[in-house]
């Protein structure tokens, strides 16, 4: 079972992918979505948020893209996950959701958000490295 919402799942793999590919160039979005097979318009939303968030930093341009703002082992998929924000909560008129449930799932969910902290995005160019010397994928690093 995955706890992170598609759109974060899509945010780490974009930055994992950065990270990977973006020397000498910057990645191009558009190169993102196919490697990936996503639509480039969403992925555009989430790179941008991405830049907002001091994670990636986008380059104008013919030849320009993103590339990582920070250093590998200074991005955290916790550091990922906060930069997209957080969606608003609706009003539900239920007590019992508003009074224990909700603020159960907000401690749960910083806890998760602490493991995530713990997973760089060097820890995942790694465990990719692995991946490919072992045949699993196929992708240059």
């Amino acid at each position: 079972m995955n706890l992170l919402p598609r759109r974060a799942l899509y945010a780490v793999t974009a930055v994992l992918d950065v990270a990977l590919h973006a020397r000498p160039v910057p990645v191009s979005a558009k190169a993102l979505a196919a490697r990936h097979g996503l639509a480039p318009r969403h992925l555009e939303t989430v790179l941008q948020a991405l830049v907002r968030g001091g994670i990636l930093k986008g380059l104008r341009g013919p030849r320009g893209g993103y590339e990582l703002a920070r250093e590998r082992r200074r991005v955290s998929v916790g550091d990922i996950v906060r930069s997209l924000g957080s969606l608003p909560g609706e009003e539900t008129g239920s007590a019992l959701l508003d009074t224990v449930v909700e603020p159960a799932l907000r401690e749960a969910a910083a806890a998760y958000l602490v493991a995530l902290d713990a997973i760089t995005v060097e820890d995942l160019c790694g465990r990719a490295g692995q991946a490919a010397a072992t045949g699993t994928v196929d992708f240059t690093i």
